[in-house]
């Protein structure tokens, strides 16, 4: 086998560029098994390098079916990147793959590619080739077998692929056109409403203080009597826990009603939204 050919192999082995796979045969001595290794240990360097810059592109991949459904945020650090042919292929092997891990991040790093590398080790190679710091984000995946899942994404970078994406999952015994419609239209209301959880009960008790310490604060300023201040306060979070969850919020498209008015108003005895899932890059 003429040098050149070990080259080509060794790219493709490899992910790695012209340069650094002659480089690295030139080291070997022409062994095409140390000249892999020699830049697996390479690239573990460059990788390790680029770990304390921040990663604040990317983006968002969908996977899966109706019963299935995954979203993953990969983030690197500009978009020009996100955009990049050999990012956007790796991203979505990737995400099918978290869709069959359901988006358990842990597994899916050891998870083999088509490459016959774990995820882990393609993520060092891509690094390595791309020169930005590339990790795994946030993920999800909405699974049950009695309910129906749909998604919207804004921004396509390509399919599947874009800055902003949701699912929704609804349990209903009707797969009809009228779901099928509302359900894209509650996944697009989602995106741009952005609700914290599906009922005021649900919102993540840590975001419900914070938020109340902010109005007291902002309260305690105007001079107020502390009574009067307390009512206040006492409105004030219950607003925001309304204007928050899912099923309270004015519906995009007739803000006169509620999401759970135009639930009512389907008239579809079963339905019901079980849950979501919003992801954004940089968000």
């Amino acid at each position: 086998m003429s040098n050149l050919e070990k080259i080509k192999r060794l790219r493709q082995n490899t992910g790695a560029g012209f340069k650094d796979c002659s480089s690295a045969l030139e080291e070997a001595n022409g062994n095409l098994d140390k000249a892999s290794e020699i830049l697996r240990v390479k690239g573990i360097s460059k990788a390790s390098k680029k770990m304390s810059r921040e990663a604040k592109e990317g983006v968002v991949a969908l996977s899966g079916d109706e019963k299935v459904t995954s979203l993953i945020e990969v983030n690197c650090e500009t978009d020009f990147v996100a955009k990049n042919k050999d990012f956007v292929n790796f991203v979505k092997e990737l995400s099918d793959i978290n869709n069959k891990c359901k988006s358990d991040l842990e597994l899916l790093k050891k998870s083999k590619m088509k490459n016959n590398q774990t995820v882990e080790e393609n993520i060092i190679a891509i690094i390595a080739k791309i020169g930005e710091k590339i990790t795994l984000g946030r993920s999800k995946t909405l699974q049950n077998e009695n309910n129906l899942n749909f998604n919207y994404l804004h921004t396509v970078v390509e399919d599947n692929l874009s800055k902003l994406a949701v699912i929704v999952s609804l349990n209903t015994n009707e797969n009809n056109e009228k779901i099928k419609v509302f359900g894209k239209q509650l996944a697009m209301h989602v995106a741009a409403s952005n609700p914290l959880a599906l009922n005021p009960e649900n919102i993540d008790e840590k975001i419900i203080k914070k938020e109340e310490e902010l109005i007291n604060e902002e309260l305690k300023a105007s001079g107020k009597p502390e009574d009067i201040i307390k009512k206040i306060s006492v409105g004030k979070l219950n607003k925001f826990k309304e204007d928050n969850s899912l099923l309270n919020q004015q519906w995009v498209m007739e803000p006169k009603k509620k999401v759970k008015d135009i639930v009512k108003d389907l008239n579809v005895s079963d339905l019901k939204i079980v849950d979501f899932f919003r992801l954004k890059i940089g968000e």
